[in-house]
């Protein structure tokens, strides 16, 4: 939840104030309950090599010929590898062979901090609820975005001396309806 969404204690139900914490505006609950600290949530992202190519997945809910790298959320209890690796099972039944890190990365618009690796996975490819559909790709025709994961795709390239050509994606609507748009 982003810090516009809490509005009142978890604890006590008194509606939340905002508050000087440290030179940070938080809301917090005016009795001492609570306080909202708004941090970044974090995200993994695996750049998944499978026989020399990238899977790249469109997930169920977005628009048709959108694809992306494999994401999910780390869980507690877990080490960013294990979660990363237990997200690829859930999402495609892959099996990571070898991890590396790629690198961390702000995603400010989502309030994340992505973890990225590239994976090189074996298995057979089922996807789950989640995602619609998939793509194997050669990395010399990937084509990074300029936002979060984006740039995680870009440098795994740059260090394997690919051409790194960003594309732009399409502006997104505003969805006055959905508080987290």
């Amino acid at each position: 939840m982003t810090a516009s969404t809490w509005k009142f204690c978890p604890e006590c139900a008194t509606p939340l104030e905002p508050r000087d914490t440290g030179g940070r505006l938080r809301v917090a609950c005016p009795k001492g309950h609570f306080t909202h600290w708004n941090n970044p949530l974090p995200v993994l992202a695996a750049l998944v090599e499978v026989e020399g190519r990238i899977l790249l997945a469109r997930d169920a809910a977005w628009t048709n010929g959108m694809f992306a790298l494999i994401t999910g959320f780390l869980e507690a209890d877990e080490t960013p590898e294990q979660g990363m690796a237990r997200e690829l099972k859930e999402e495609t039944n892959l099996d990571v062979d070898r991890m590396t890190l790629i690198g961390v990365y702000e995603f400010m618009r989502k309030n994340e901090l992505i973890i990225a690796y590239h994976v090189e996975a074996s298995g057979t490819i089922a996807l789950n609820e989640e995602l619609a559909e998939f793509r194997l790709v050669a990395p010399e025709r990937l084509r990074p975005w300029r936002a979060g994961t984006g740039y995680a795709m870009a440098d795994w390239m740059r260090v394997r001396g690919l051409e790194v050509e960003f594309i732009d994606l399409p502006a997104r609507p505003v969805q006055e309806t959905s508080p987290q748009s």
